[in-house]
């Protein structure tokens, strides 16, 4: 019987251990025998989730190098301008690594991962989770099978949130660059510009050009009576929107691992607690038309391929509803669907008489409920485990693997789509290093 690959937890936050839950449920595949976390507190979850022995908890990566290899890979789920400092060290240990996006904030940073994973022969796989979502895993095989022809139009949208935007780019964590140090594009809509780079995978994106800004949450556009904490001075909580008594209080489980991150070295927590959190100093109870974000609210981004065809995408924050949809065309059809309602269309030339285009629709969601255990990505998370053990294992890697080399194209566009937005400029690109 083949022993379950050893993985080292390496950031103990939701991600990582989201993608470390798999040893749960397959432990017979993947097993964690290490943790690092610069928190004691994550890496006491951590300790007490998997069993790991005191010695076996690190408080940097550094630290989990500078020991004897002790396992097989390392699952870095550390934040996006953590991920080429923590894994240099790791790869040249020798660990393999399943590496959360976006895998670096800068093309020079991303480089030398890329270079120093080449150096020391390191399997690496980007989390774009949203590959072994079913639905886009069943799009991606229509185009392989060259049901649509040539692809060329890519069209993808990502409406944000109002909750999700405030959240995590407007209070969050990514509200300014120089504390997430990744923009919302790269923050929020790497995985949909892996899934355009994906779709044309073998094209080389050639240009970017890109228009976007913050239009809606800056201090002019606050309302009257606003003011500067929503459960301390604001004369208009009980009808605002953006409320953080809404948000977080009469939605307890909305956001909860982010929200409650400050305090939660203080255990469970009351609902006193909670407001008393916000109302003070929590981060999340601040007026989202006073936290001095410097992302941008919306975003568009226009890409041409080194074959001529050419991509599209848009992203929308402070949307009712959240969506993502896509709409492929090619020389002989298109595809088009929504990701939440897990459905898409195929459609084909049609001349013949009496007939324009033949049209099939697929279900994703008839066999299985996407709103269950696996709705986070569409399933994608764990699937991408799965992948991942296979792969290290020496299988063969399904079509949704996504190997550093494969990541890099989709990583260029949002650099290049943030320089063409600031610099007002079409931005040429080179996968030439």
């Amino acid at each position: 019987m083949t022993e379950p690959i050893k993985a080292i937890v390496v950031g103990a936050g939701h991600r990582a251990l989201l993608y470390a839950s798999y040893a749960q449920t397959h432990p017979d595949e993947l097993k964690i025998v290490g943790v690092a976390d610069p928190r004691s507190h994550r890496r006491e979850q951590a300790a007490r989730l998997y069993n790991l022995p005191a010695k076996r908890c690190y408080p940097t990566a550094q630290a989990i190098a500078d020991v004897p290899k002790f396992a097989d890979v390392v699952i870095n789920g550390t934040m996006d301008h953590q991920h080429v400092v923590t894994s240099l060290p790791l790869l040249r240990a020798g660990y393999d690594m399943l590496l959360e996006k976006p895998f670096a904030t800068s093309e020079s940073d991303m480089w030398e991962l890329v270079a120093a994973a080449k150096r020391w022969d390191r399997q690496v796989l980007v989390c774009h989770v949203l590959r072994y979502a079913d639905f886009y895993t069943a799009i991606r095989q229509r185009v392989l099978d060259g049901c649509i022809g040539d692809i060329l139009s890519v069209q993808t949208v990502e409406h944000v949130s109002y909750h999700h935007m405030a959240m995590g780019f407007v209070r969050g964590k990514w509200a300014r660059e120089q504390h997430g140090y990744a923009s919302m594009l790269m923050a929020k809509c790497c995985h949909d510009l892996d899934l355009i780079a994906w779709m044309k995978s073998g094209v080389k994106p050639h240009a970017v050009a890109s228009f976007g800004s913050n239009f809606q949450f800056k201090p002019e556009r606050a309302p009257a009576g606003a003011g500067t904490r929503c459960l301390l001075d604001c004369g208009i909580e009980p009808t605002c929107l953006y409320s953080a008594r809404k948000h977080y209080i009469d939605h307890p489980e909305r956001w909860h691992f982010y929200v409650w991150d400050s305090v939660e070295h203080l255990g469970p927590l009351t609902l006193e607690d909670k407001i008393t959190s916000l109302r003070d100093s929590n981060p999340f109870g601040r007026c989202v038309w006073d936290c001095e974000m410097d992302v941008v609210d919306h975003q568009s981004v226009v890409v041409e391929f080194e074959d001529g065809a050419t991509a599209t995408h848009d992203m929308v924050g402070g949307t009712a509803k959240p969506s993502r949809s896509i709409h492929l065309v090619g020389t002989e059809g298109e595809i088009q669907g929504n990701f939440e309602e897990s459905r898409f269309v195929v459609r084909a030339i049609d001349p013949r008489p009496g007939r324009e285009y033949a049209e099939e629709s697929v279900d994703l969601a008839i066999d299985g409920d996407i709103h269950g255990a696996f709705a986070r990505h569409g399933g994608g998370d764990l699937r991408l485990v799965e992948d991942f053990v296979r792969v290290v294992r020496g299988e063969a890697p399904s079509i949704s693997t996504t190997s550093l080399d494969d990541s890099v194209a989709g990583h260029l566009i949002g650099f290049s789509a943030d320089q063409a937005m600031t610099e007002q400029r079409l931005v040429s690109i080179s996968l030439r290093r």
